[in-house]
């Protein structure tokens, strides 16, 4: 299961942990993923969708439809059918 968001494409990024005698190892610092549920009123579907949680604010923020017409202005492949029925 890959741990990027599905719709601000956020990934693993890698890093160091650094110890107090400044000893550097590799580490990966992974994004906040939650997997959530959406229900769309304008189509009448439910997504389940893999999102970071600023994602998830910003959702919040403007209404999941809006949100994905966004993204789809700005050329994002989200994967969600947004045909009204």
């Amino acid at each position: 299961m890959s741990k990027v968001c599905q719709l601000t494409g956020k990934r693993p990024i890698s890093g160091h942990n650094v110890s107090f005698s400044n000893r550097k190892t590799k580490r990966r610092f992974l994004p906040n993923l939650q997997k959530k549920r959406f229900f769309i009123p304008e189509t009448g579907n439910w997504v389940t969708l893999k999102l970071t949680a600023g994602a998830i604010r910003n959702i919040n923020r403007l209404g999941v439809y809006a949100y994905l017409k966004k993204l789809e202005r700005k050329g994002v492949d989200h994967g969600v059918d947004l045909t009204i029925k």
